[in-house]
């Protein structure tokens, strides 16, 4: 566990409430936060564990190697199934991402260092013509790429988030009268190095635009003085 998650866990369940638009991240800003977090470059962020590989669908529903998206750059990556509505789960990633882009694309100095991903775990509803309808707009932006990214299957799912620690359930809810699936996660987000190790992982209470960008600018800085 990381030094926050140390401090604090927040473990948040989202449940799946039918087949809902993917609009769940359009919603209230993001609040401020209650602590102030240190300066970039005034603590270490450790190395706790390699990125794992798998592969995953691009948008043209085209397999590929997530080893791509995940070294050369800075990552922050993300699990989310598009019909989430609950505002602190993968609505608040959705917004926390959002944020993040347009702040490093006005930052000279992260600018061309780092990359979005948004990775689904509901392969069965969130095919790669979905991905391309939740993501809209967010494509557009070359300076900050933002990668929406599916898989075929569970099969080709699972390693993956095995190997990220990212814990998924699913359940038949039976309370209506007729089953129905339902998904429960953990929120986590995770920071990647550009040699593919994960550097930090984020809760909901702390998955905030400042932190994240501390980080980012930490992780620039401990490059910068190698």
């Amino acid at each position: 566990m990381t030094r926050r998650g140390r401090a604090r866990a927040l473990v948040v369940l989202i449940w799946l409430a039918g087949a809902l638009p993917a609009t769940a991240h359009d919603v209230e800003p993001l609040p401020a936060l209650d602590f102030e977090p240190p300066a970039p470059g005034t603590y270490t962020l450790h190395r706790i564990m390699a990125a794992p590989d798998g592969e995953v669908l691009g948008l043209d529903g085209r397999p590929q190697r997530l080893a791509g998206f995940t070294r050369g750059r800075i990552t922050l990556l993300g699990f989310i199934y598009t019909t989430c509505v609950d505002p602190d789960g993968c609505p608040r990633a959705y917004r926390v991402f959002d944020t993040v882009r347009e702040a490093v694309a006005g930052a000279p100095a992260l600018r061309g260092s780092v990359r979005l991903v948004t990775l689904s775990f509901d392969p069965a509803r969130d095919t790669a013509d979905t991905m391309r309808r939740y993501a809209g707009s967010r494509l557009r932006g070359g300076d900050v790429p933002w990668l929406f990214l599916t898989t075929r299957s569970a099969r080709e799912l699972t390693p993956l988030l095995e190997g990220f620690g990212q814990d998924v359930r699913y359940t038949t809810d039976r309370s209506s009268g007729a089953p129905r699936r339902e998904l429960a996660h953990v929120l986590k987000v995770f920071l990647v190095d550009r040699a593919g190790f994960v550097r930090e992982i984020y809760s909901s209470t702390f998955l905030h635009p400042q932190t994240v960008l501390n980080d980012i600018e930490t992780l620039v800085l401990e490059e910068r003085a190698r």
